[in-house]
């Protein structure tokens, strides 16, 4: 099977932070365009950030731009997200999965929906 599984949620004040893991089971990821998006309940989902690794290329929604980062030390099975300063509305589940090269630019269309894992429920508490 080819999937992407988000770990490493929690529960967090306001300013805290978080690291959370994609991994990958079944490709790695560097060959692909991985994408973080999360859902808060009552709420739409939301693609929060992606990484085009061939080309080094990231984006951030405005929401999370300046707090959230892609670090460099992905390896071949795992993407990481390090979210910096959370903010109670930064409360949601968190998921990754494969998405088009149009993440770039802000446009979240996910190619494969069977690398869609289960998400890491992240809580700021304010």
């Amino acid at each position: 099977d080819v999937q992407l599984q988000a770990s490493g949620g929690g529960a967090v004040q306001n300013g805290g932070s978080l690291r959370l893991s994609c991994t990958a089971s079944g490709f790695n990821v560097e060959d692909y365009i991985i994408g973080w998006f999360r859902q808060a309940p009552g709420k739409e989902r939301e693609g929060v950030s992606c990484i085009v690794s061939s080309v080094g290329i990231t984006y951030y929604a405005d929401s999370v731009k300046g707090r959230f980062a892609i670090p460099g030390d992905n390896d071949k099975k795992t993407v990481y997200l390090q979210m910096n300063s959370l903010k109670p509305e930064d409360t949601a589940v968190y998921y990754c999965a494969k998405v088009s090269l149009q993440c770039a630019w802000g446009n979240f269309i996910i190619e494969d929906m069977d690398s869609w894992g289960e998400g890491t429920q992240v809580t700021v508490s304010s």
